[in-house]
């Protein structure tokens, strides 16, 4: 376990530190926005079980809430996240993948 958990705060790292979200051409890191650990927590299993798929990443991706303007409203992860930020998320996990 302690293994799988290392694994996990590896990969949460390396989306930290690519990975953004996008306010009004404001970026704002998945780290600072405390999003990138369980991110990393939910997309681990996929390549733990070589099931890693565009479609599954982006369904994760729309199954984690933000809460924006001091938690008035919630959107999706993938609503704030441009497609170039999704783009390098995968080729971050496909790379990570092929080291496990």
């Amino acid at each position: 376990m302690a293994n799988h958990t290392e694994d996990i705060e590896t990969l949460a790292a390396e989306i930290a530190d690519k990975v953004y979200i996008d306010v009004a051409k404001w970026h704002l890191r998945l780290d600072d926005a405390h999003l990138h650990l369980p991110l990393a927590e939910r997309l681990y299993p996929l390549l733990e079980d070589n099931a890693l798929d565009e479609n599954r990443v982006v369904e994760i991706l729309g199954s984690i809430p933000v809460k924006v303007g001091g938690g008035r409203r919630e959107l999706p992860l993938v609503e704030l996240l441009p497609m170039q930020c999704q783009v390098q998320l995968m080729d971050i996990l496909e790379e990570f993948q092929r080291r496990l």
